[in-house]
């Protein structure tokens, strides 16, 4: 008899996001960025929803010194809302191009980070902030470098 799989108590993060232009932002999230759409619903032409996949989801919590830090690196040191949304991608500076040619409005071009990433700032649809990721180095070379503890 196999011992029955535990699952952490939380199976998805779903974040949502009124739009005041909803096709605008399905534009640029769906068809630009590219993520797929799971599942739609509507009850009228204004009464509308969809369900974009982002692959995996995690929660960053980030200190208030730390968010200074990112956006110092990130966007010129021009501060962020206190939610911002972040997407891997594999290409950042071929997906900020993508982006701004739908409309966004990019903030800070591609720049290498401590981190050993490649990232950008684009303001998007919805009035949401976001940032476009691309891991330069594997998981496990990035958590052998200085400031990857996981000490809390």
């Amino acid at each position: 008899m196999e011992p029955e799989q535990q699952h952490p108590p939380v199976r998805q993060l779903r974040v949502v996001v009124e739009a005041a232009d909803y096709d605008a932002a399905l534009a640029f999230f769906r068809d630009a960025l590219g993520l797929p759409e799971s599942a739609s619903f509507a009850e009228g032409p204004e009464d509308r929803v969809a369900i974009l996949e982002a692959g995996r989801a995690t929660l960053e919590i980030t200190s208030p010194a730390h968010k200074q830090v990112i956006d110092r690196i990130e966007a010129n040191g021009r501060p962020s809302p206190a939610i911002r949304l972040a997407f891997e991608v594999d290409d950042a500076p071929e997906t900020t191009d993508r982006l701004q040619d739908v409309g966004g409005e990019v903030v800070s071009a591609p720049v290498r980070t401590p981190w050993q990433s490649l990232n950008s700032r684009l303001n998007a649809p919805a009035g949401l902030q976001i940032t476009l990721f691309q891991e330069l180095l594997p998981a496990d070379e990035r958590a052998a470098k200085p400031g990857f503890s996981t000490e809390h």
